[in-house]
C-alpha cells in the first residue's frame, strides 16, 4: 500500500469512493466538479510555496498491486483565511443565590471562531474492503511525516473535527434538537452547504448569544463532543499521537475537534531521517514502520518491517521501489505505533 499526492487522473476512483462515504463524511462528496478543483488546488500547492492560508494537500492511499484508489487523506495548511470557520466553545455558566441556597453549574455553548489560522487533518475516508493490515494508521499517520518534513506550510496549532453523532439515516440528534430550529433544513444540507463555502448563513440565522445545553434533550446533551462509531478508532489514534478535546465542537453535530500542537505531535516530534540500506529480508525483530521519501512534488510514504541500525534504516527492494528512493537516500520514518520504542535515533531527528 502506497500514500502519495493525488493526480487529475484519480477523478473516476475518487467519485467511487466519495459514493461509498456516505452521509457524514462532508468534505467528500460525490460531485466531480468539487473534487477536480480540490485535487488541482493540491496539486497546485505542491508546485509552489504558498502560505498555509492559501494551501490544501490531498493524498491517495494506493493499492499499487491493482492501482485501485483505496483511501483519502487531507491536509488544509490554515482554516477559516478566506471564510470564517466556525465551533461551538463548550463553557459553563454558573447561577447562584446565597439567599436562597441555590447554587447551578449550567454547560453553555457559545459560537467562535477562535480556531481560526490553525492547520486541519480532514477528509480521512478508508474504503470498507481495505480496513484492515494497519492501512488507517498508514492513511492517517503518513500526514504527520509530510508536515514533520515541510513544516514551514503548516501552522503551529493543528485541529482535526471529528464527525459526531447520527444514525444510519444521517439524523443528528443535536442538529435536530438545536440547529433544526434556526435553520429549517435537514442536517445534511446544512453541513455541506458551509463544506462547499456558504457559510454567511451560519452567523446571519444562529443565535451570537450562549445556549444553555439543559433547554436540548438528552440525546442532543449526550452527543456533544462525542463521535460517530464508526470514527472511534480515528479518534483513538490521534489522542494516541498527543491531540487532545479542548472543548471546541461542531456548530452541526457537536462532534469534538481535537488539537494539538504540531511540534508535539508524536509522529512529528519522534520522526528521524536516515540513510537507507537496501537489503534483501527483514532485520531480526523487527516492527512495523512508517517511511517517507523527502520529495514534495513526489512525496510517497508506506509501511516497513525494519529496525533501525545506527546510522541506517534497512528497507527491502520493493519498500525502496515503491517510495522512488535508492540505497543510500535520505527518508524519514517513525514507529507506527505509540507503543513501539525508537532505539535508534540520528542526528537529524525533527
Amino acid at each position: 500500500m502506497l500514500i502519495r499526492p493525488m493526480q487529475s487522473g484519480d477523478l473516476p476512483g475518487l467519485l467511487e469512493l466519495a459514493a461509498s462515504a456516505g452521509v457524514g463524511v462532508t468534505t467528500l462528496q460525490p460531485d466531480a466538479e468539487r473534487l477536480a478543483s480540490r485535487i488541482a488546488a493540491s496539486m497546485q500547492s505542491l508546485a509552489g510555496e504558498p502560505m498555509p492560508g492559501e494551501a490544501s494537500y490531498l493524498f491517495a492511499l494506493e493499492d499499487d498491486a491493482s492501482g485501485r484508489l483505496a483511501g483519502i487523506c487531507a491536509i488544509e495548511g490554515a482554516v477559516g483565511m478566506h471564510d470564517t470557520w466556525y465551533n461551538y466553545r463548550v463553557g459553563l455558566a454558573v447561577h447562584a443565590s446565597r439567599e436562597l441556597g441555590i447554587y447551578k453549574q449550567l454547560q453553555t455553548l457559545f459560537l467562535t471562531s477562535d480556531l481560526t489560522g490553525a492547520s486541519e487533518l480532514c477528509t480521512l475516508f478508508l474504503h470498507p474492503d481495505y480496513r484492515r493490515d494497519g492501512n488507517g494508521a498508514l492513511l492517517s499517520k503518513s500526514r504527520f511525516l509530510f508536515m514533520a518534513e515541510y513544516p514551514q506550510r503548516f501552522a503551529e496549532r493543528v485541529i482535526a473535527e471529528m464527525r459526531g453523532v447520527s444514525d444510519e439515516a444521517g439524523r443528528s440528534p443535536f442538529w435536530e434538537s438545536l440547529g433544526r430550529h434556526f435553520f429549517k433544513m435537514d442536517f445534511a444540507r446544512a453541513d455541506f452547504l458551509s463544506y462547499v463555502g456558504s457559510k454567511s448563513f451560519i452567523a446571519e440565522l444562529m443565535p451570537s448569544y450562549p445556549i444553555y445545553t439543559c433547554l436540548l434533550s438528552d440525546e442532543a446533551r449526550a452527543a456533544i463532543g462525542e463521535v460517530h462509531p464508526a470514527t472511534r478508532p480515528a479518534r483513538a489514534m490521534l489522542e494516541a499521537e498527543g491531540f487532545r478535546y479542548q472543548g471546541y465542537v461542531d456548530i452541526f453535530d457537536a462532534g469534538p475537534s481535537l488539537e494539538c500542537a504540531l511540534a508535539d505531535i508524536r509522529a512529528v516530534r519522534k520522526s528521524a531521517v536516515y540513510q537507507t540500506l537496501a537489503v534483501a529480508s527483514e532485520p531480526r525483530q523487527a516492527s512495523t514502520w512508517l517511511v517517507s521519501n523527502r520529495k514534495l512534488g513526489d512525496f510517497r510514504a508506506t509501511l516497513a518491517q525494519t529496525r533501525p541500525l545506527e546510522d541506517a534504516l534497512p528497507l527491502s527492494e520493493a519498500v525502496l521501489a515503491r517510495l522512488g528512493v535508492a540505497h543510500g537516500d535520505e527518508v524519514r520514518a517513525v514507529p507506527l505505533s505509540a507503543r513501539l520504542p525508537q532505539s535508534t535515533q540520528t542526528k537529524q531527528e525533527g
